[in-house]
C-alpha cells in the first residue's frame, strides 16, 4: 500500500537528485535561469494594481529572484529552488547576479505540490551578509513579510515595516500551508563558477566589474526600468 511515508521518501530522493545533478547542468542552465528571472520579474511587475511598487524597488539594497521553487510533500514537505541575487554596490548600481539556492522543510498541515516564483526584496544588506558567510534562514536570521502591492505603499502594515525582507510570489499548483518561514538561502558556488567561467567570490560580483554574459545586462536594465530610474 502506497502511504504518505513512501511519498515523502520519494520527495527526499527527488530533492537529493536536484542537489547532486546541479553542478553538471550549471554551465548549460545558468543563462536560462537568468532568463527565467527576467520573465518572473516581468510577470510580477506587469500588473500595476498587484505589482511591486517601483519606489520600493528603487530603494532596495538587494533583490533575490527565484523562479520555479518546488514544494511537495504530505505532512512533511520539502522545498528547493535556485535563482539569482543582485546587490547594490557602493555607487548604488546593481552588481552582477549571484546564483543562490533556497531549501528547507516544514511540518504541519500540508498536502500537495506547488511551483512558486519568488522575489525577495532586501531593505538592508544585513541579510545578504549572512548568506555570503554561509547561509541565512528566513524568519530566524531575518524577518520576512509579504510585501505591499500596487503603486502606493502607505497602506503597509506595521509588520511589513518591521520586516527586513519583503516577499512577492506567484504560485501554480495546489498546496495547503504555504510559507517561506524556515527556508534557507545560500550561495551556489558551482553555478557561479560555471556561469562566469572562473571561481569567484560572491562579494566580488557586487562590484559589477569584469566581462559577463549579455543576459546579465538585460536583467539589470529590467531592474532599472521597473524601479522608475
Amino acid at each position: 500500500m502506497f502511504t504518505s511515508r513512501h511519498f515523502n521518501f520519494i520527495i527526499v530522493l527527488f530533492f537529493s537528485f536536484l542537489l547532486c545533478a546541479a553542478p553538471v547542468f550549471a554551465g548549460v542552465k545558468g543563462r536560462e535561469k537568468v532568463e527565467q528571472a527576467i520573465l518572473t520579474l516581468d510577470e510580477i511587475m506587469v500588473i500595476p494594481e498587484k505589482g511591486m511598487p517601483p519606489s520600493l524597488l528603487a530603494n532596495a539594497k538587494a533583490i533575490a529572484i527565484l523562479p520555479n521553487v518546488i514544494k511537495a510533500g504530505v505532512v512533511i514537505a520539502g522545498r528547493f529552488g535556485r535563482g539569482v541575487m543582485l546587490v547594490r554596490n557602493e555607487s548604488g548600481q546593481w552588481g552582477h547576479p549571484i546564483f543562490i539556492t533556497i531549501g528547507g522543510g516544514s511540518l504541519g498541515f500540508q498536502i500537495g505540490a506547488q511551483a512558486t516564483d519568488v522575489i525577495l526584496v532586501f531593505k538592508s544588506t544585513r541579510g545578504t551578509e549572512k548568506i555570503f558567510r554561509g547561509k541565512m534562514t528566513l524568519g530566524a536570521d531575518a524577518a520576512v513579510a509579504a510585501g505591499p502591492v500596487g503603486r502606493r505603499i502607505e497602506a503597509s502594515t506595521d509588520e511589513t515595516f518591521r520586516a527586513g525582507i519583503l516577499s512577492y510570489s506567484r504560485s501554480r499548483g495546489l498546496f495547503a500551508g504555504v510559507s517561506l518561514e524556515g527556508s534557507i538561502l545560500s550561495v551556489d558556488d558551482e553555478w557561479n563558477r560555471d556561469f562566469y567561467g572562473r571561481s569567484v567570490q560572491a562579494e566580488k560580483l557586487i562590484s559589477g566589474q569584469g566581462s559577463v554574459p549579455g543576459v546579465v545586462g538585460k536583467l539589470k536594465k529590467r531592474l532599472i526600468q521597473y524601479s522608475g530610474q
